[in-house]
């Protein structure tokens, strides 16, 4: 697969969230000019100071459901909270950055003839009836539903994407991203992963829902980033949509208890109900990944964790505020 080397002018919207940041931090290393985008809902200012001494590199507090006019040859559209606690705290206002947002970043790229890459999820395919689930699956997703707001949201985003396309030759490119985790996670993000690294470091509970049967698959920061980039970057045509996770599947038991295993905290398990329209099954199919981006995961969850810990040790969590009041 080749991919593209010359120095880009780069818009990320949410670049200074938790995977925001990180592909503003690659970006910058590669040299090319980064615009990075937040209105700081979920974001931290912290994520992207290292980078401010940079010359490549530009922080815009801004909100994308609002215009802006900016000159870029790519735009990776990012901006939207991804964990339910936080997209339901306001949930029109979720549907409305998936929406509003994509609107606006569309225009810009049709405007500069820019690539323009959205950050999808794994949500679109609701609770999935086909497991794992290859990106040929239409999903089941319950459209009034508590969490519609977000799933709805980025399925729109998606029609809006590709519709763009179709009409008006927009270069697209689509990732469908299965959970993520790693350094930079916010303590208090509301992802279980955090949760439990929090808690469990905390001496507090680790709160499950139901039996914790549910399954989920894990994929490194470093790893997911890579994979976008591949996207972004392909000049093979590819423009997905693509599954981009690891297809390693674990029950959130499990996780619980490999978290207490390599952090050395032993705390109990707090079982909670479970909430609405929580998917039950969720793995990524890769093979379009495979094929298309010559990609798949690099990193093991057990040497994730450790990482992801080792940073959770290493910050002062009165740094942090919870976002909104809904976290575990």
């Amino acid at each position: 697969m080749e991919i593209v080397t010359k120095l880009q002018r780069i818009l990320v919207t949410g670049g200074a969230g938790f995977l925001g940041s990180h592909m503003c931090e690659r970006l910058v290393d590669e040299g090319h000019d980064v615009i990075c985008l937040d209105n700081f809902f979920t974001a931290q200012k912290s994520n992207v100071a290292h980078l401010l001494p940079r010359s490549n590199f530009e922080l815009i507090r801004h909100d994308v459901t609002l215009p802006i006019f900016l000159e870029v040859d790519q735009i990776y559209h990012m901006a939207c909270p991804a964990a339910p606690g936080h997209y339901q705290f306001n949930p029109i206002k979720t549907i409305k950055t998936s929406v509003l947002g994509s609107i606006n970043m569309l225009g810009i790229a049709k405007r500069c003839g820019a690539r323009i890459l959205l950050a999808s999820t794994s949500e679109i395919y609701g609770d999935p009836l086909i497991h794992p689930q290859p990106e040929s699956y239409w999903g089941n997703v319950n459209t009034i539903g508590v969490r519609s707001c977000y799933d709805e949201g980025k399925r729109v985003a998606e029609t809006l994407f590709m519709d763009y396309h179709r009409t008006n030759k927009v270069d697209i490119r689509i990732v469908r991203i299965f959970n993520t985790y790693g350094p930079r996670m916010h303590p208090y993000d509301g992802r279980v992963v955090s949760n439990f690294i929090r808690q469990a470091i905390q001496g507090q509970p680790i709160t499950i829902f139901g039996e914790g049967e549910q399954t989920r698959s894990f994929c490194y920061r470093n790893d997911l980033v890579e994979g976008i980039f591949r996207l972004m970057n392909n000049k093979d045509n590819f423009i997905g949509p693509v599954n981009i996770g690891n297809p390693g599947e674990f029950t959130i038991r499990e996780l619980a208890e490999l978290v207490m295993e390599i952090s050395g905290c032993k705390v109990a398990l707090e079982k909670r109900p479970l909430p609405p329209d929580d998917p039950a099954r969720r793995r990524p199919d890769i093979t379009l990944a495979k094929k298309h981006l010559n990609w798949e995961p690099q990193v093991p969850l057990r040497d994730g964790l450790k990482k992801t810990i080792d940073w959770f040790r290493s910050i002062d969590m009165d740094h942090y505020r919870p976002p909104t009041p809904n976290y575990v």
